[in-house]
């Protein structure tokens, strides 16, 4: 899919969440989204950091919330969070309307820009001091600490926790007041691949119990691997919204072909081209891979086509769109469209 044609469907996919936003607002009683935002702006002096957000985030879903540094990501968390005013726009928080955070922070659970602790305070130490603030019992503390896989270091001083402890530390915080939502900011950020696996399990169990999951990352092929809905922001405005497979389905597959040489390439680049199909040689691949617009119903076919030329494949794949594939077909679109 060309790149004109994924702004359309990037366009198409926005319009149709605002007919669904314009629904959702004002039915407080609705408990089919955590998040419903219409118009939500913020102004910094002339700064526009978030431009007419429309959000629907789906209970019990884990929806992730992409877009590249100063997008308005965390500018949008803290509105959600009742932390900063938006300068425009109306929405609910589990159904309770922005503007009134003291009606349903109770229920939200957050990690923002990275666990703070006391260092030389134990695991446990910390979060009891978090929880006696926030009026929550203490036996909750112990159940958040088995929770995020700290039982075991719960008595160890925070300093000595590595910084996938830490990160699941944080967590647990958010865990505490037992939350219906829960809002991360980065929470893999700086991890290993191993932390961030433990992460992505825990997110998991998160939302098979019925908690909503809205977690902000640049790490697409987390998100991809993670999330069933995404929010996709650029310069403060929605770029698209939905499912993450509807996403990847709107970009249709390619194969992926290999021959023995290049001058084979280059007729079978022209057998291709034959019969209507899309097709060119990869640079940077030695002139031997090809990349055609087809999946791999169509392999058969190809094959066929070579043998009859005698033309050997030595590889022969289906590839699908990435995530990380998407968003940059998405927001470089916008971005051509926006200056043109």
């Amino acid at each position: 899919m060309g790149r004109n044609s994924w702004f359309h469907f990037g366009v198409s996919a926005v319009a149709l969440a605002a007919e669904q936003v314009a629904l959702a607002v004002g039915r407080q009683a609705d408990d089919t989204y955590a998040v419903v935002t219409r118009g939500l702006t913020k102004r910094f002096g002339k700064r526009l950091a978030v431009d007419g957000l429309d959000l629907l985030i789906p209970a019990g879903s884990i929806s992730g919330f992409v877009g590249q540094n100063g997008a308005g990501k965390t500018t949008t968390i803290r509105m959600l969070l009742g932390l900063i005013r938006p300068s425009a726009g109306t929405g609910t928080v589990l159904g309770y309307p922005l503007g009134h955070a003291r009606e349903y922070l109770a229920r939200v659970g957050a990690l923002i820009e990275g666990p703070t602790f006391y260092p030389t305070l134990s695991g446990r130490e910390n979060l009891a001091v978090l929880a006696r603030l926030g009026g929550i019992a203490n036996r909750r503390v112990d159940e958040v600490l088995e929770r995020v896989g700290l039982g075991p270091r719960a008595l160890d001083p925070f300093r000595t926790y590595s910084l996938g402890m830490r990160q699941r530390l944080g967590i647990g915080a958010a865990l505490l007041p037992n939350p219906e939502l829960l809002v991360l900011d980065e929470p893999t950020n700086g991890l290993d691949p191993h932390g961030i696996a433990e992460i992505r399990a825990m997110l998991r169990s998160f939302a098979d119990e019925g908690m909503t999951v809205f977690v902000s990352s640049h790490l697409l092929a987390e998100i991809q691997q993670i999330c069933e809905h995404l929010v996709v922001i650029d310069a403060g405005r929605l770029l698209f919204q939905g499912g993450v497979a509807e996403l990847l389905e709107a970009r249709a597959p390619e194969l992926i072909v290999r021959t023995e040489n290049e001058a084979h390439a280059t007729r079978l680049l022209e057998l291709v081209q034959s019969t209507g199909r899309v097709a060119h040689i990869l640079a940077g691949q030695t002139g031997t891979t090809l990349e055609i617009a087809a999946d791999c119903s169509w392999a058969g076919d190809l094959n066929r086509l070579a043998m009859a030329e005698g033309i050997t494949l030595v590889h022969l794949s289906e590839r699908r769109s990435t995530l990380e594939e998407a968003f940059f077909e998405i927001t470089g679109g916008c971005a051509r469209a926006g200056t043109s």
